[in-house]
């Protein structure tokens, strides 16, 4: 089993725990601290991919299951 672990936390971010390694869409790499980072489910923050909040301000409603396939 993995060290990672991924969350996703009620009408808010991805919680990404352990040791990850977090790349742009070019491959280079994004600093991240510690062994826990919030990342962005909303599209609404303005320091992608990381969470700053915006979710609660926009009254972001996640799903919290995918959605059956008929």
């Amino acid at each position: 089993m993995s060290d990672v672990q991924i969350s996703v936390t009620d009408n808010g971010p991805y919680r990404v725990k352990g040791p990850i390694e977090l790349v742009d869409p070019a491959g280079n790499p994004i600093e991240t601290i510690g062994e826990q980072v919030f990342l962005c489910r909303c599209g609404g923050s303005t320091n992608k991919p990381f969470c700053d909040g915006t979710h609660s301000k926009i009254g972001f409603q996640g799903a919290i299951a995918a959605v059956a396939a008929s």
